[in-house]
């Protein structure tokens, strides 16, 4: 080699270059362009041969040709290097990928699609070293260039664009995007605009997302297609769309970022009051229920919660006539039914006795069941709050319900390993899903044992008392605790609850605001009332009922 001289230069057999391999005096050869080496006269087997830069398990390089199926011409494949050949007799299509100086250092072999419509590939070579397919055809810098997820579609791309204007393609398909266009971010952001036309299924779209993340914002653009593909578009004839996708790509920005132009509207909008409560003075106080938030409740036992929350299922579903979602976990669904239809006909209709009689209970029943506007789940002991979650979605979806009860959350935590893991698990989905579905959630909380004073006793509740309040303060808008002192010595105030606003997101006024609210034995209800009743000149001090004793919660 050392004496021998250069005479000519010829196509390599090995890469297809027309004229990158030198032909010596001595009859050997070598590629300067892929390393492909071939044996002079007077070749010794003892004697060293330079190596070869072209991995020993590549496929020569085949026969370009034009791809009729696909809708690509021999010019486009031999532009990108993409040939046609054999591989353990089997007729195959090569993509060679090359790194630098040209030279290949890896092969996508596709066969034949499978019986059932699948891609057969295989990668030989070294697919560390596999860049963007057809990066080597570029020079660094410019104005755009276009990603597409395949090598058949950065052709299709090419060619309607004469083979003219820079075009990749990602190795992997769009599993290895994001890894594919990190790897070559240097290069990519020598061009002032990137355009990623990936495939249009769910996986193509979220590759894309995921890629334009790694750019500064302004530089990346993605392009939408009619169909899934760019080479679909070629096929089908639709060189212009395909060309103007291009051009029509629009700048990625994530998901939630908005203008204010697209929130004028919204936010001139008239502010009104959101869903009243059945009290007045909560109204009043909060300004409404508005969909997208979740309402807290807290109380001891048999303090009032239950009642509260039946007389507001009241007042939704007759008043406001809305369908709504009752989960109580602890409770069964013919005991609920049973309570509603006590609040409708004034009559505690669970407690058995003379005071009611059966023909006033099945009327409150048949009114109930006219409406239709009561969905109970029937948890069957099972309280998984992935069930209750896809359980709310279907009402929502299927029957357009979009106000829900839940009773109680620390019944949806028991079944977790981790019970404060499971609570933030759970607020945390629980407050995504209020604002994705914009639906309106009640809930309710057991309380932890206070230091002091019992709730039942009048114990004052304080937000920390919630198990699991660090994440329902964060994730509910209000949070309400209700005290009532079961042991006082007047009657009328041992059926009195206090009612006490912790938390107040929306405007942070009502926050320590308290009123009154009284339960009825006679009729079952629990009924707001004016004034402070602990006040000694409150009319509802009531000595004569001091006797009863007949409270039922």
């Amino acid at each position: 080699m050392a004496e021998s001289e250069s005479t000519h230069k010829e196509p390599c057999p090995s890469c297809g270059s027309r004229d990158n391999l030198a032909r010596y005096t001595d009859g050997h050869g070598y590629c300067f362009g892929c390393g492909h080496y071939e044996h002079g006269e007077g070749y010794l087997k003892t004697q060293q041969e330079p190596r070869s830069k072209m991995a020993k398990e590549l496929i020569p390089y085949g026969e370009v040709q034009a791809l009729r199926k696909r809708g690509l011409t021999a010019e486009t494949c031999e532009k990108w290097g993409y040939t046609v050949s054999e591989f353990k007799g089997r007729p195959v299509q090569v993509a060679n990928y090359r790194g630098e100086a040209g030279r290949i250092v890896a092969q996508k072999v596709r066969f034949a699609p499978l019986p059932d419509g699948k891609k057969d590939m295989i990668i030989l070579g070294d697919s560390k070293e596999m860049g963007l397919y057809g990066q080597h055809l570029w020079r660094d810098g410019g104005k755009k260039i276009v990603i597409t997820e395949g090598e058949i579609d950065a052709l299709s791309l090419s060619q309607v664009q004469g083979n003219r204007w820079p075009t990749v393609s990602v190795p992997n398909g769009a599993q290895g995007a994001s890894k594919a266009v990190a790897g070559a971010l240097s290069y990519l952001l020598t061009f002032d605009e990137v355009v990623l036309m990936f495939d249009m299924d769910q996986a193509g779209q979220e590759a894309a997302a995921e890629c334009a993340m790694l750019f500064p914002p302004g530089r990346c653009k993605i392009a939408s297609l009619p169909l899934k593909d760019a080479n679909d578009m070629l096929v089908a004839g639709r060189v212009k769309e395909l060309a103007g996708a291009v051009w029509e790509a629009k700048t990625y920005r994530p998901d939630g970022i908005v203008t204010i132009s697209e929130m004028r509207d919204r936010v001139l909008a008239p502010k009104e009051v959101g869903l009243p409560w059945y009290c007045a003075k909560l109204t009043e106080l909060t300004y409404g229920r508005r969909y997208g938030e979740i309402y807290c409740l807290g109380a001891g036992t048999g303090v009032g919660k239950t009642d509260f929350l039946t007389e507001q299922m009241v007042y939704d579903t007759t008043n406001l006539d809305q369908v709504i979602g009752v989960f109580a976990l602890e409770q069964h669904p013919s005991e609920t039914i049973t309570r509603i239809a006590g609040k409708l006909g004034n009559k505690r209709f669970h407690v058995p006795g003379p005071e009611w009689d059966p023909g006033e209970f099945e009327a409150a029943v048949d009114m109930m069941e006219e409406g239709d506007k009561l969905r109970l789940y029937d948890s069957f002991g099972a309280t998984d709050w992935g069930v209750i979650q896809n359980t709310i979605r279907h009402l929502n979806h299927a029957e357009g319900v979009r106000i829900f009860y839940i009773d109680h959350l620390t019944a949806l935590a028991a079944a977790e390993e981790d019970e404060r893991k499971g609570l933030e698990k759970i607020m945390a989905e629980m407050g995504s899903l209020v604002k994705e579905l914009g639906i309106i959630i009640h809930l309710v909380s057991h309380l932890t044992t206070p230091d002091g004073t019992p709730h039942e006793e009048g114990g004052r509740v304080m937000i920390r008392h919630f198990k699991g309040s660090r994440n329902i303060g964060f994730w509910c808008a209000y949070i309400f605790g209700l005290e009532r002192d079961q042991q006082h010595e007047d009657a009328a105030l041992r059926k009195t609850t206090i009612f006490r606003v912790l938390k107040d997101r929306f405007t942070g006024n009502a926050t320590g605001e308290v009123f009154y609210l009284q339960y009825s034995p006679e009729a079952g209800r629990l009924e707001e009332i004016d004034g402070n009743p602990f006040e000694k000149d409150s009319p509802f001090h009531d000595k004569t009922l001091a006797d009863d004793d007949g409270c039922a919660f």
